[in-house]
């Protein structure tokens, strides 16, 4: 039901009296809010009650953590906050997941928990949880608001907090009393937080110095993640790269920020990266990083990394810089804004650049010499799935989201994201369950497109539920299944580093016939053992645009290669040479029974 909100008259109008759950359906209005997932119960009925036949659309996830990764992939196709409702107690702990998922992630979430009455909280009443004590750590901030006429005002602050500075997810926790208590509605009020100040606009001696660095560098590599993404500087990105000619590898959280396809892309960096991409970050002399963490997964042995380059560090989050990565040239601000500024202050300098030619023909080798590769014979081959997927889908408006695992590595090697906000995963937390309930999001997000949940039959099972989701709002996402009947990552660390000691990794018994399972949701569902029906199938797939999930029966023991061992330093990876086996490049001597830090040479010495 829609609140009248303004008066007419010759004075100014005072703030309409409503009830706290109405003020927040009016907040979604005004921040033009087109879609809420959640999960309605006892605490949060007054806002289910000012929800119904609002006009805002709602969808009815099957788990609250399948609505708050629905609201993340939501969030991370459109760039604008996703927004989640959850009931108190048991629904608000269901979002512990998602929540420290976006934070880890820089996803802008607002999201909305039920709380019992204020006067019964701390009582340990029926469904009391302490949310805010809960989720201090895993949200970029969160409140409690206990006077209804504080609503709009923190509603109002949350949705700016959450999609400004570094995005993340902002928590507001609503006792029920205050959902049903009626107050002043004032939403014109402007948002002034004085102790958070992002900084934007870089400062300008640091431009200069990055601009003097750039003319003298011979082997320079960019690294790039999701703030670049973040920033919607991809295009930036792109004329910077050219401009100098500067090789450009991506996180696995900045996959499409730069085109896949492009002659300077080396592909993703880190511990299943590409050859190419980690020896450029190893023997560079110049490692400017736009947007990323230098996260453990990327850098490996942190003693060993890019030991030759002076280090620029651009990020729109001070706390990042220089907290794993020393950097001789910090830059804080917003990538878009840096990136324009130090294309200008390039096409001030009258000195000319080094000469790259060498550097250039040294990626070229690498890329030649250890490309990404697998074998293809009887077995279907997961690679070949992604690949496949990526062949058919190269001229097309997609959207893949990943699982995490093996069928994440995966989709991350072999599928190449051409566009900013087409490749959809989990990174900092590695959450299995991600997958599907993102494709929700990202399709409800992007309607036109043509969206690809790869995922793995571990991962999906975690959240199966939502395949009702994917039934009751007729999405018609393409449910790809890399089914090898293992928890697949756990499994091949096990052969690595623990003598194929496989313990509690088999899902063979007790996991179900997916393709019953999907044709119980009312979904079709295929199966496919045969390497000759993948891409029959997912032809047909992507031209129907119905729901449909295919079970493909993979080679059971395949690796991800390469990989870089924990504790290795990052040019050391097990796996990146084309035809040599397996036991040539691990190193006896030194292999310890039970350590994962083995150090396994690409050399295969």
């Amino acid at each position: 039901m829609s609140v009248n909100l303004r008066r007419e008259g010759a004075r100014a109008a005072a703030p309409a009296m409503i009830t706290g759950a109405q003020m927040l359906v009016e907040a979604l209005r005004r921040e033009q809010v087109e879609v809420v997932f959640g999960y309605p119960g006892g605490a949060v009925l007054p806002v289910y009650d000012a929800l119904y036949q609002c006009g805002i659309r709602h969808v009815l996830t099957r788990h609250e953590q399948g609505a708050i990764h629905a609201a993340e992939g939501y969030a991370r196709v459109s760039g604008r906050p996703g927004v989640v409702i959850a009931t108190s107690g048991p629904g608000a702990t269901n979002l512990v997941t998602g929540l420290t998922d976006a934070m880890m992630d820089s996803l802008p979430l607002v999201v909305f928990t039920g709380q019992v009455a204020t006067s019964v909280i701390g009582t340990d009443a029926f469904q009391e949880a302490s949310v805010l004590g809960i989720t201090m750590p895993i949200t970029k901030h969160n409140y409690q608001v206990r006077d209804v006429a504080e609503l709009p005002g923190v509603i109002k602050e949350a949705f700016h907090i959450a999609a400004t500075g570094r995005p993340g997810p902002v928590l507001i926790d609503l006792p029920k009393d205050i959902a049903t208590a009626v107050g002043p509605f004032d939403y014109d009020q402007k948002v002034h937080i004085p102790g958070y100040q992002p900084t934007y606009v870089p400062n300008r001696l640091q431009i200069r110095k990055i601009a003097a660095a750039l003319r003298e560098a011979e082997r320079p590599v960019i690294l790039a993640g999701a703030g670049i993404i973040h920033a919607r500087a991809a295009e930036l990105l792109v004329a910077f790269a050219e401009r100098l000619g500067i090789p450009v590898t991506n996180t696995l959280l900045g996959l499409g920020g730069f085109p896949g396809q492009h002659p300077l892309f080396l592909g993703m960096a880190g511990m299943h990266g590409t050859y190419a991409a980690n020896m450029a970050l190893y023997e560079c002399d110049l490692l400017i990083n736009i947007g990323a963490r230098f996260d453990d997964r990327v850098t490996g042995n942190l003693a060993h990394f890019a030991r030759q380059a002076k280090v620029v560090h651009i990020d729109i989050d001070p706390a990042e810089i220089s907290k794993n990565i020393p950097a001789h040239l910090p830059i804080v601000g917003d990538a878009k804004i840096v990136l324009k500024d130090l294309v200008a202050e390039i096409k001030k300098g009258k000195t000319p650049h080094s000469d790259k030619t060498r550097w250039h023909e040294l990626i070229a080798s690498w890329k030649k010499k250890y490309p990404l590769h697998y074998h293809q014979d009887g077995a279907i081959r997961p690679e070949y799935v992604v690949e496949t997927i990526n062949k058919l889908t190269k001229d097309m408006d997609v959207i893949v989201t990943t699982g995490v695992g093996q069928n994440q590595m995966w989709a991350a090697q072999f599928y190449s994201a051409n566009r900013p906000r087409s490749f959809i995963s989990s990174g900092g937390l590695g959450t299995m369950g991600f997958g599907l309930p993102a494709a929700i999001g990202a399709q409800i997000g992007r309607p036109d497109a043509v969206v690809i949940d790869i995922d793995g039959d571990g991962s999906i099972q975690m959240v199966s539920q939502e395949l009702a989701t994917v039934a009751a709002n007729k999405l018609p996402i393409i449910i790809a299944i890399l089914n090898n009947g293992y928890l697949g990552m756990v499994r091949q660390w096990q052969e690595l580093f623990y003598k194929k000691r496989y313990s509690q990794v088999d899902l063979n018994v007790g996991t179900p016939d997916f393709v019953k399972l999907a044709e119980a949701y009312g979904i079709k569902g295929v199966r496919v053992t045969d390497v000759g029906d993948v891409s029959k199938i997912l032809k047909k797939a992507i031209k129907d645009r119905k729901p449909i999930l295919i079970d493909f029966m993979v080679a059971r023991e395949e690796n991800v290669f390469p990989m870089v061992a924990p504790g290795a330093s990052i040019d050391e990876m097990l796996g990146g040479i084309p035809g040599a086996s397996l036991s040539q490049m691990i190193d006896e001597e030194e292999e310890e029974v039970g350590s994962e830090a083995h150090l396994i040479s690409s050399s295969g010495k």
